[in-house]
């Protein structure tokens, strides 16, 4: 695969991250959009074939983060937040026992 094409491919991938990530906040939506679009304009003009490809590892990196990260939280009143957890968070959300499982 080219460079070009990967790096448009991360450039998707992380506005699609942003969109899922970051759903029904448009402030939010519209700060990580700007924030892609300069980091990628900013670098635009990068010709070092082992730059560009330190930037598109970091730029996957962001993305796992983005999706392994972030919460979604909103006040739904003075002294109260509603968590709104994605799918990926909720796999693992086993509660906790202090007795261990007996072998059967």
């Amino acid at each position: 695969m080219g460079t070009r094409l990967k790096v448009l491919n991360v450039f998707k991938s992380l506005h699609r991250t942003r969109r899922d990530v970051f759903k029904d906040d448009d402030r939010a939506l519209t700060a990580a959009r700007l924030k892609i679009n300069e980091e990628f304009r900013k670098n635009k003009n990068e010709t070092s074939e082992e730059n560009i490809n330190k930037m598109i590892k970091m730029g996957t990196d962001v993305e796992m983060v983005l999706k392994q990260s972030v919460l979604q939280m909103e006040h739904v009143g003075e002294d109260t937040l509603l968590l709104r957890p994605r799918e990926p968070h909720m796999l693992e959300n086993v509660p906790f026992c202090d007795q261990p499982r007996k072998k059967t």
